[in-house]
């Protein structure tokens, strides 16, 4: 890896049967840096954010995440580089609904050798930080779509993770919400230095990132 890459791809594609979605991709991210993949819906950005994050593997190319090369792990192997390493932001929020907000967050540290005090309390903290402080024992479905998503985000952070990935984390959310996750990610990486790939397919919001890289038909435009 270069000076300063925690991510790199080379070379990547992924086929489908005969379909290639990821068509030859390289690209890197460096520590502390945001960038912003973005393209329209079909144009393979969601199976590259699949494919640099270690959730599908490449049918060609190499991924190398915080100089681990992850392309011939094992899917044991790849989950508990993940559980360690990685957090996820979905556009669907991937909350367990029999959960409390709370919980939801705490959930990634059950692995962890932690008391379940250790975890409430890192959990909260999140949720504090997210201004989720009054909601924490709520359920999912008492949640609007912005405190479902700021939940989703604790979640992510949960692991101190080395990079967080974020497929169309606004995608589900109406403007005025989506501006104001958009904001939360934004001072994650400004004042606390999270490394960040946001997936999206609205310019306006790919321009927070310090870098946006274009996809079209599979491929990244130059």
């Amino acid at each position: 890896m270069n000076n300063g890459d925690i991510l790199m791809g080379v070379n990547l594609s992924k086929k489908y049967s005969n379909l290639e979605v990821v068509k030859d991709v390289s690209l890197n991210v460096k520590e502390g840096e945001f960038v912003s993949l973005v393209g329209k819906s079909g144009c393979g950005k969601t199976t590259l954010l699949s494919l640099l994050s270690g959730l599908e593997k490449p049918t060609k190319g190499q991924v190398t995440l915080n100089s681990k090369d992850i392309t011939g792990a094992t899917e044991e192997e790849l989950a508990l580089f993940r559980r360690e390493y990685v957090g996820f932001i979905f556009q669907s929020f991937n909350l367990i609904p029999t959960l409390s907000a709370w919980e939801n967050v705490a959930l990634p540290l059950f692995p962890i050798k932690m008391s379940n005090d250790q975890r409430r309390k890192r959990a909260i903290e999140l949720l504090e930080q997210m201004e989720m402080g009054p909601r924490i024992e709520h359920l999912p479905a008492a949640l609007s779509g912005g405190e479902k998503q700021r939940v989703a985000i604790a979640r992510a952070l949960a692991n101190h993770p080395k990079i967080v990935f974020a497929d169309e984390p606004t995608g589900n959310l109406d403007s005025a919400t989506g501006d104001a996750i958009m904001a939360i990610l934004s001072e994650l990486h400004k004042k606390q230095g999270m490394t960040m790939l946001m997936v999206t397919h609205e310019p306006e919001l790919a321009k927070t990132a310090d870098r946006v890289i274009r996809m079209q038909d599979g491929e990244v435009m130059k």
